[in-house]
């Protein structure tokens, strides 16, 4: 991230450590009894008012699972909004590094499209490599509260959802509450894709 950039760089970097906590369901409080700093300290941090070390920072991105670089998008563009909200395709920031189940028992890897995790919802882009996310034995379906909205852009995905199952292809889309148990399946020799737009922020599965 260039410093001269709009916000504020330190701004900038509080903001995405909020977002990652906050999506990781921790409070300060929280955070901060892992941390060799106070809550009132993180809570500076979190609102641009403190530097943080870089040794402060590789343990922040410890406790929350996350390698610190993530903090710091690449960015490109002429002015400092487009800088700030557009994310080029070579850009994207992987999600799937950041989860707590591993791709291979997801099924699928996932990049951010929105510039951020902030927000009451973010869009992300899934990519089911060809034969992956046989769901275990006996059937687990994710549940959480919230809702997913999504397309498939290419290839064929296998969605269980509650007790139905159900085979999505390219165009087809859907919305569902999360707390319907719900998982997905590749079956065929062919890389599927898709487009979510989920609510809320979260990066524990």
């Amino acid at each position: 991230m260039n410093k001269n950039d709009f916000p504020d760089a330190a701004a900038r970097l509080g903001a995405e450590i909020r977002e990652v906590r906050k999506a990781r369901g921790l409070t300060l409080n929280t955070l901060s009894a892992q941390l060799s700093c106070s809550t009132a300290y993180l809570s500076r941090i979190e609102l641009g008012s403190a530097r943080v070390s870089d040794a402060l920072l590789q343990e922040i991105g410890k406790v929350l699972h996350v390698d610190p670089a993530w903090f710091f998008p690449a960015q490109s563009g002429d002015g400092p909004l487009e800088r700030y909200h557009i994310v080029r395709a070579e850009n994207r920031r992987q999600l799937s590094d950041m989860y707590t189940r591993s791709e291979a028992e997801m099924g699928f890897r996932d990049e951010l499209l929105s510039s951020t995790l902030s927000g009451q919802c973010y869009l992300i882009l899934s990519r089911f490599a060809p034969g992956k996310g046989t769901p275990p034995e006996p059937l687990e379906g994710f549940v959480f509260e919230g809702e997913q909205h999504a397309i498939v852009i290419t290839g064929e995905v296998e969605l269980r959802l509650g007790d139905e199952l159900i085979v999505l292809r390219a165009g087809d889309s859907f919305s569902y509450p999360s707390m319907i148990a719900h998982r997905f399946r590749n079956r065929t020799d062919e890389e599927a894709t898709m487009v979510w737009a989920m609510s809320p922020v979260r990066i524990s599965w």
